[in-house]
């Protein structure tokens, strides 16, 4: 009779989030104009999800040795989270359509069976406007929850909603 084992729902590099370095995404010396994201991830009751593994992906720039392209923060007890990086450019999208410039953010938490699969678009960016992927939800408030807004100089704000009213766009992939 097999032996039941235990359940790790983000895998086994759960460990990286303990360690703040990896949500700067500038350590290595990454050069271009840096900004900072911040956010908070809620339930649909609003209350802070104090136990999520948001991670951060962009294509833009490049990966190198100098830029990773990739950090994992932790939110903490009021839900928070935040990253050091690289303000993205924009890429080659699906049918030769130029992307608006954006982040991939995928969540992790304890009772999310598999991840979920986020944007974080720049408010006011005139490439929002044709971007095909963004260009997919068609009402407008529903897209509004793929913005991040500017809070300070280099400084955007990116809330996550759970599920609810104003509830995030979650993508499938």
């Amino acid at each position: 009779m097999p032996i039941a084992t235990a359940s790790q729902t983000i895998g086994p590099y759960w460990h990286l989030i303990e360690h703040p370095e990896f949500a700067d995404l500038t350590r290595f010396g990454a050069e271009g104009e840096r900004i900072t994201l911040t956010g908070r991830v809620t339930d649909g009751e609003g209350t802070p999800a104090a136990d999520c593994c948001v991670e951060l992906w962009q294509a833009s720039p490049a990966a190198s040795d100098r830029f990773p392209g990739y950090g994992r923060s932790a939110t903490d007890r009021d839900g928070r989270f935040r990253f050091t990086t690289v303000r993205p450019g924009p890429l080659p999208g699906p049918g030769n359509a130029q992307q608006a410039p954006h982040f991939a953010i995928n969540l992790l938490a304890r009772g999310i069976l598999g991840r979920l699969v986020t944007r974080a678009y720049f408010a006011g960016e005139p490439l929002n406007e044709t971007d095909p992927i963004l260009g997919l939800v068609e009402d407008a408030a529903r897209r509004a929850t793929l913005l991040a807004r500017p809070a300070g100089a280099g400084t955007w704000h990116f809330d996550i909603r759970l599920q609810g009213d104003n509830e995030t766009v979650f993508m499938d992939f």
